[in-house]
């Protein structure tokens, strides 16, 4: 049979399963025996099982459900209510008031969760109602928190970089301390619109923050309230950084550290604790499988040659490493459409890896600018999942939240022009580790 017509039925395969709804690891590893069967006598048990393995036996994968715990403890926690309390006398008379809340709690509990769905509804279920009290404009509320809320993907330690990281087989540590920057300027551009929304929309903010106090007695009084968050990051991320601990005994360190904070306030109590080891449990699980499915996919892949054959495409078209990461850039914001961060990494990495490689681009650098434009298919329709979460938790429409989110959309389009322009706020600190 001819082998554009072989590979025609291999895509098609891939396309129908996910497009039926069939779970994306289980659609990867169906795509993959197919693609097996189709284009070589290898035994294609055998093959998938030796590939599969490999890709879960891997030693940086221990670190992943760890973090995934360390967050599901603190989420029971009362670490929310602390970090508004300690964050509101800071943030009052700024202009936009406590909306930077939004901003600056989301970029602490995405250090925290690792996961930008648990960020926008821990931070939500925090500022929505009090912001809302307080007369803030429903737009500016919600696409604030919408957009702020994907640094979960990006901050370490960020779950989606994890699982790149294994993907393409580099430093996990690296790419930790190379989201730390790029995560920051993020969020100082969110809080900077902010700023300037609320300088256009002055009087409407005057009436809000007339009934605020923001002494600096109040300030440093509140200093004491963020101390357990912000120790523990920045013992999780020291460490790492200063080359104590790898990371997966960095997230050891975050296990132990959100139980003592847990028992300090007197959270953990066993019904807490079960749900926090069957939350660790399903998440960990379904990280598992979409990674075996894709290592799976990426062998089939290999045996049709359609990574080489559209790496030597590209290349032969002569494009110009800005042009690619154009192309890229608009190839991810459509799949992010559809697909979830994870399933977007894994499903593509397999053909777009030996291009990114050929072309010259830092894997490291590389991975952080997937990340930040992964963040942006977070708040676009139909398949926002930070959309639907904050969906759940406001009586507004997902068409209302998506128009909400537009700037928060167009500012992380700008972040990554800004990181294509100057790749050292990536590289700076991975390469002074």
């Amino acid at each position: 049979m001819n082998e554009v017509i072989l590979i025609s039925i291999f895509v098609a395969s891939i396309l129908l399963l996910l497009g039926g709804g069939v779970w994306v690891g289980i659609s990867l590893v169906a795509a993959s025996i197919i693609g097996m069967e189709l284009f070589t006598n290898r035994p294609t048990g055998d093959a998938i099982a030796m590939a599969i393995w490999d890709s879960i036996s891997s030693w940086n994968l221990t670190s992943l459900p760890l973090f995934i715990l360390m967050g599901e403890i603190l989420l029971r926690t009362k670490l929310s209510e602390l970090l508004f309390k300690g964050l509101s006398p800071w943030t009052k008379n700024l202009p936009g008031g406590l909306v930077h809340i939004n901003v600056v709690g989301s970029t602490f509990f995405a250090a925290i969760s690792g996961s930008s769905a648990a960020t926008a509804a821990i931070v939500g279920k925090m500022s929505i109602p009090e912001l809302k009290r307080r007369n803030y404009p429903d737009s500016i509320v919600i696409g604030t928190l919408a957009g702020a809320s994907t640094l979960g993907l990006l901050i370490p330690p960020s779950i989606a970089l994890i699982v790149y990281g294994v993907t393409v087989n580099e430093s996990i540590s690296k790419l930790f301390i190379a989201g730390i920057a790029p995560g920051i300027m993020l969020a100082l551009m969110f809080m900077l619109y902010i700023v300037l929304y609320s300088i256009f929309k002055k009087e409407r903010y005057e009436q809000v923050i007339s009934d605020s106090e923001g002494s600096w007695k109040a300030k440093f009084k509140s200093i004491k309230l963020l101390f357990p968050v912000v120790g523990l990051i920045a013992a999780v991320i020291g460490s790492i950084y200063v080359g104590f601990a790898t990371p997966t005994e960095a997230a050891v360190l975050g296990v132990v550290g959100s139980i003592g904070i847990a028992l300090v306030q007197k959270t953990l109590t066993r019904e807490a604790f079960k749900e926090s080891l069957i939350g660790t449990m399903k998440t960990s699980s379904m990280i598992a499988l979409i990674l075996l499915g894709a290592k799976a996919l990426t062998l089939a892949m290999g045996f049709t040659g359609l990574p080489r054959i559209l790496a030597e495409n590209i290349a032969d078209m002569n494009l110009t490493p800005f042009y690619l990461i154009a192309a890229l850039t608009a190839f991810y914001i459509i799949l992010g459409c559809f697909l979830d961060g994870l399933s977007s990494i894994v499903l593509t990495m397999a053909v777009i890896d030996p291009i990114v490689r050929q072309a010259g681009f830092d894997m490291i650098w590389f991975g952080i600018y997937l990340i930040v434009v992964i963040e942006m298919a977070q708040i676009t329709p139909p398949v926002g999942f930070n959309l639907f979460v904050l969906q759940s938790m406001t009586d507004k429409g997902l068409g209302y939240i998506a128009k909400a989110s537009i700037p928060m959309f167009l500012i992380m389009l700008l972040g990554v022009f800004i990181l294509v322009a100057f790749p050292s706020i990536v590289m700076f600190l991975p390469n002074n580790m």
